[in-house]
């Protein structure tokens, strides 16, 4: 057996140690390294949770790049139509990392009830729309049908319901201005057959969803015309690479005059991603504090262990053993004790975020944080990470002041013994 292991592990687990000075000071540090390391997982679990949940969000109702005509990009509603004779569409086989395309069309409009009216935006989707992208928002009712004959079935947002007093099975009437000058509106009366809350308020209070054939008609488009393309992506890490991609492979090289443009969500919804990138800075820091924390409770308990020990460290020296092999002990000590602390550190920590996964007992304010319940994400990877950083900055940080050892006198440290 290694020497200086045998010698720690006996330091550690002799009973003497429970009713020296130390003992406190070696409990503190277990505890400040659990506590920080509970600090972290928290944060990262929580910070890339909800990082991830706003971006499935806001692609469930953009997809991950949008493909529309030029001067329509900028727009919520759809101008000017696209044909679906694109070599890109239905499969987008030109580049990869496109999980899937589907055509939608907008159009601006006014839900109007005997007591109250909402301006909403009628979003068309057609048979390639990929429903789960909305399933897990489903709060009432069923999805609308548009693989069969054109029908009247729609979904609405819980907040559109309950401010036009409307519920599950309701009939309402929604006005759509035609394009001209005094025309009188399009009337459209729509079944509303499901309810959908995403805790978007941004989406929650404007988007109903439905066929995407009644925009066809108002419109006056063939059945070959949609507004823009949604497309998904295996990837997210890669939008702006695809996003750049796909643009040059949306081009018309034979004809010049129709022109197509790509934009990412995360250039459309800016704002939210520029503010999301604030979560990674604030982990950062926290993950920096945590350690320097962690560190400094530990380089105490080295010293203090070194100091109560000082008579062993004396008779080690005058039996022969090197300055390296004394640091070796009390380093392969202290490595117990970050262990033990990362270990109660594991346990609470992940225990934590399994419980706000499974209870959702932290709730946040949808209107500044885009979610009900605060999202968790438990990442074995970031874990194991998260708890080998720990330990090696530790260690390599303790190395400093275990070179305390190398100035003891084994003559003054043994004189009274």
């Amino acid at each position: 057996m290694n020497l200086e292991f045998f010698i720690a592990n006996r330091l550690i687990r002799t009973k003497e140690r429970k009713s020296t000075i130390s003992s406190p000071i070696i409990n503190i540090a277990i505890a400040a390294i659990a506590i920080g390391l509970i600090m972290m997982i928290v944060s990262i679990g929580t910070g890339i949770g909800l990082q991830r949940k706003i971006r499935e969000k806001v692609s469930a109702f953009n997809g991950h790049i949008i493909i529309s005509k030029f001067e329509d990009n900028q727009s919520q509603v759809s101008l000017n139509p696209i044909s679906t004779n694109q070599d890109f569409y239905p499969k987008f086989n030109s580049v990869s990392g496109v999980a899937h395309i589907q055509a939608v069309a907008s159009k601006a409009g006014i839900i109007r009830t005997e007591k109250s009216f909402e301006g909403i935006i009628f979003k068309g989707v057609g048979k390639d729309y990929d429903w789960n992208n909305l399933q897990e928002y489903i709060v009432q009712g069923k999805l609308p049908i548009v693989t069969e004959e054109l029908n009247s079935e729609i979904l609405i947002s819980s907040y559109l319901a309950n401010r036009l007093e409307l519920k599950l099975g309701d009939k309402c009437n929604t006005f759509f201005m035609k394009e001209g000058g005094n025309k009188l509106p399009n009337l459209r009366s729509f079944k509303i057959v499901g309810i959908y809350s995403s805790g978007f308020q941004e989406f929650d209070a404007a988007y109903i969803i439905g066929d995407i054939r009644h925009i066809q008609r108002i419109n006056k488009w063939l059945p070959t015309q949609v507004g823009s393309f949604e497309v998904f992506l295996n990837d997210f890490t890669k939008i702006d690479e695809k996003g750049r991609e796909i643009y040059k492979h949306t081009q018309n090289k034979e004809d010049s005059t129709i022109t197509l443009d790509t934009q990412t969500i995360s250039q459309k919804y800016y704002y939210i991603f520029e503010w999301l990138k604030l979560f990674d800075f604030n982990i950062i820091v926290i993950l920096i504090i945590m350690i320097v924390v962690a560190t400094i409770n530990m380089v105490v308990a080295l010293l203090v262990l070194i100091l109560e020990k000082t008579q062993m460290i004396g008779i080690l020296k005058s039996l022969g053993a090197n300055n390296w092999s004394i640091r070796k002990i009390f380093l392969y000590n202290v490595m117990h004790l970050i262990i033990k602390g990362l270990l109660w550190g594991n346990i609470i920590g992940v225990g934590l975020l399994l419980l706000q996964k499974q209870f959702g007992f932290v709730k946040l304010d949808p209107e500044n944080y885009y979610v009900t319940t605060a999202p968790v994400d438990v990442n074995i990877l970031y874990i194991v990470l998260l708890n080998l950083g720990t330990l090696m900055v530790c260690l390599l940080v303790l190395l400093v002041p275990s070179y305390v050892i190398t100035k003891v006198s084994p003559v003054k440290a043994i004189k009274f013994v």
